[in-house]
């Protein structure tokens, strides 16, 4: 009876390191070596730098978001369309271009989410570059080696499908 619980001991552990492999994802090396370039990046910066997201739709209109950190903490989210073209008619003028400091970081629907690039690499790591059945994962990195695409597409998808993020720049404050 002892044997036996001590092998089922070993079998459910070993299911749970098993299922907990960090080499499930795709672009492993890379994203590993985009990570240290990250992490030297946000060293020698102390943390404080700013980004661009851009983003788009098959409509025509596209969009940046310039995320401001310091310290790692967000202190300013600016958003602007750079294209209308396909815009809904009735949004507002002050939609089309604003700028949010602390503590109304977050207040605005449209633009990217308030994020860091350290949120960004756990998003990357946790969802955004897991191996799936059925899709096209993407990473690119053309910031100094750190992330300027990383994400998914549905292979069953048509339209404004892709699940990530596209940097367009990154820079130290």
């Amino acid at each position: 009876m002892k044997n036996k619980i001590y092998l089922f001991t070993l079998i459910l552990v070993g299911s749970i390191f098993s299922s907990c492999d960090s080499n499930n994802l795709e672009y492993q090396n890379k994203f590993e070596i985009s990570r240290k370039n990250w992490l030297n990046f946000k060293e020698s910066t102390n943390n404080s730098y700013k980004f661009t997201i851009t983003n788009s739709s098959w409509v025509g209109f596209s969009w940046e978001t310039t995320l401001t950190i310091e310290n790692g903490i967000i202190i300013q989210r600016d958003f602007e369309y750079t294209s209308t073209e396909g815009l809904s008619t009735d949004i507002h003028q002050d939609e089309l271009q604003w700028t949010e400091k602390k503590p109304e970081i977050g207040t605005h629907e449209n633009g990217a989410e308030p994020i860091t690039l350290q949120e960004i690499y756990n998003k990357a790591q946790n969802d955004w570059l897991i191996e799936r059945n059925n899709t096209t994962t993407y990473l690119k990195t053309e910031n100094e080696g750190m992330i300027s695409t990383c994400g998914y597409v549905d292979n069953q998808c048509a339209d404004d499908c892709f699940v990530g993020v596209n940097i367009k720049n990154i820079e130290p404050l």
